[in-house]
């Protein structure tokens, strides 16, 4: 006798999405939305339930978000979390380069550079689709198969989880590129890794690699990315201090120097990428998940989340009037240096001479930042 419950006769759902049947058949905007169908611990079908990918599809510009993409990513997810049959959002991206590097800057530079009431606009974009993560009522894992720079790391920290391929690197590029990282980081860096590390971070503005993200607490696992010879190795270009399973994945590096740092981008030029180990780790993250009850998991989810989102939500607005009016004058001139920068001359500007004009009264004309950009100077 079957005594499974059955969908009442007549009984049709209302719909809540605000989203067209579109977002959720394919590629909108520069974002890739998929179902793809949740899996049993032995890898089996968990038939009528499904995982939400999200994905950055701009490999080109190392994924950083045009204000199409930002419009999408904030629509899917809210289908995501409205779906009824979805068990958890997988955020990622197309390629193994990288996750997000950020905004486009050359949308930046050449469009809101210059125009503060454009790029208010566009921030009401941002700050919704930072939102439409910490909101989303099912649990989003950040799926990290490569950089995570700058608004890239913002929108990947607003995630529960997130695991990465140990060749990623993270990391803001706000003070050397004309911003501040207040689209997220400033917010989420002192509640997830103390304000000493946050500062160094938020300020200084060098990367650091996917073992220490792990061990500062802003990645949930880590697994290899790199294979040689056939074969998953660690990272070579981080010196290996503690080994946890047989393919050498590191609790603890620190990048390496001299010889040992020769040693490993000669095998860095041997191998290739290989993201399925972050498939399967992905995967395994998604099968616990669903092997709980919805609600409960759902309210730990929301409860977990008020860290982050009270910090979020507090200083979300003043940041977004602060980063409109930063377009008139250092925004202006690092997102365009950024932009318009060669191999040859760099992409940053020169802050000596900066500070010294603008300690020496200088003002912000067009004048003064095209004289700023690299290669003005000779």
């Amino acid at each position: 006798m079957n005594n499974i419950p059955t969908k009442p006769e007549g009984f049709e759902f209302l719909p809540h999405d605000l989203v067209s049947d579109e977002i959720r058949e394919g590629i909108t905007g520069g974002v890739i939305y998929e179902k793809r169908p949740a899996k049993m611990p032995d890898g089996s079908v968990a038939k009528g339930l499904y995982n939400a990918w999200i994905i950055l599809n701009n490999p080109t510009q190392f994924n950083s978000y045009t204000t199409d993409m930002v419009k999408s990513v904030i629509l899917a997810f809210r289908a995501a979390s409205n779906a009824r049959d979805v068990n958890a959002v997988v955020f990622t991206a197309v390629g193994d380069k990288a996750f997000c590097t950020g905004g486009n800057t050359k949308e930046y530079a050449e469009y809101y550079a210059g125009r503060p009431h454009e790029y208010r606009q566009y921030m009401r974009l941002f700050n919704d689709m930072v939102s439409a993560i910490l909101a989303c009522d099912k649990p989003v894992i950040c799926r990290v198969n490569g950089m995570r720079i700058g608004g890239g790391q913002e929108i990947g920290m607003a995630c529960d989880f997130s695991v990465a391929q140990d060749m990623a690197r993270f990391g803001q590029a706000g003070p050397k590129h004309g911003s501040a990282a207040i689209g997220g980081s400033t917010d989420f860096l002192p509640v997830m890794i103390g304000c000493e590390q946050a500062m160094n971070s938020g300020v200084l503005c060098e990367s650091f690699s996917a073992q220490k993200a792990l061990r500062l607490g802003i990645l949930t696992d880590i697994v290899p990315g790199l294979k040689v010879d056939g074969k998953y190795v660690g990272n070579p270009l981080v010196e290996l201090r503690m080994k946890t399973d047989e393919f050498g994945r590191i609790l603890h590096g620190e990048a390496k120097t001299g010889d040992d740092l020769a040693a490993g981008k000669e095998m860095l030029k041997r191998g290739e990428i290989d993201l399925s180990a972050l498939d399967a780790k992905v995967e395994e993250l998604c099968t616990k998940l669903m092997l709980t009850f919805p609600d409960c998991t759902t309210k730990s989810v929301e409860e977990l989340r008020k860290p982050k989102l009270n910090a979020w939500n507090a200083n979300k607005e003043n940041s977004r009037a602060w980063l409109s009016l930063n377009m008139m004058t250092e925004a202006r001139t690092g997102f365009r240096a950024f932009n318009e920068g060669t191999k040859e001359h760099g992409r940053e500007i020169d802050f000596v001479a900066l500070r010294r004009e603008l300690a020496e009264g200088v003002k912000w004309t067009e004048e003064f930042i095209n004289s700023h950009m690299p290669g003005a100077r000779g």
